[in-house]
């Protein structure tokens, strides 16, 4: 008979909702997307909570107007990955077409832009298959732990264009050990 194997400490933590394929259920994927990231210690109005409201925004709008199918709802699935830095959003449909991704919108043109704000602020985003029909599309957002930045420990980097595909978005501190930081915060979390 072996020994038990101890678990591991769980580093992701995961928020899955699914919503009413209306303008009302996007504005409530929003509200619940920056609460849930509130409970996670992403303060409300702070940059990675905006970000993220703002990609859930988007994909939502796009989910309830381009993706419904009538009947069905979206998903919405947030993913933190708190050791790595980074929020993941997935807003699942059950439309079969994948999202236009053509250049820039007419400038009098009243829609058109929702990916390009993703693209603008999210670190990646993509679309992928899923099981049963339609697609899900998904954005990867920079989200350093919150308690690492209150106690200066990182920093907020500012990303331009050339390094959007390199992540995540923070630098350490100079005269701070990053392996002893991350093994610091991870005891504490084990206690």
């Amino acid at each position: 008979m072996s020994a038990p194997r101890a678990q591991g400490a769980v580093t992701v933590s995961v928020f899955a909702q699914r919503f009413s394929a209306t303008r009302r259920g996007a504005r409530l994927a929003r509200r619940l997307a920056t609460h849930q990231l509130d409970l996670w210690h992403l303060p409300y109005g702070g940059p990675v909570s905006d970000t993220v409201a703002l990609v859930v925004a988007e994909l939502a709008a796009n989910a309830v107007v381009h993706g419904c199918v009538p009947g069905r709802d979206f998903e919405l699935r947030l993913a933190y990955d708190r050791p790595a830095g980074l929020v993941r959003v997935e807003v699942s449909d059950t439309h079969p077409d994948l999202p236009a991704t053509s250049g820039r919108p007419d400038e009098d043109a009243e829609d058109g832009r929702g990916l390009l704000l993703v693209a603008a602020v999210a670190d990646r985003w993509g679309v992928e298959g899923r099981t049963g029909p339609g697609k899900t599309v998904w954005a990867e957002c920079a989200a350093p732990d919150a308690h690492l930045v209150a106690q200066g420990k990182i920093k907020l980097k500012s990303a331009t264009a050339a390094d959007r595909h390199s992540m995540p978005h923070y630098e350490v501190a100079e005269d701070v050990d990053p392996l002893a930081v991350l093994l610091a915060e991870r005891e504490e979390d084990d206690r």
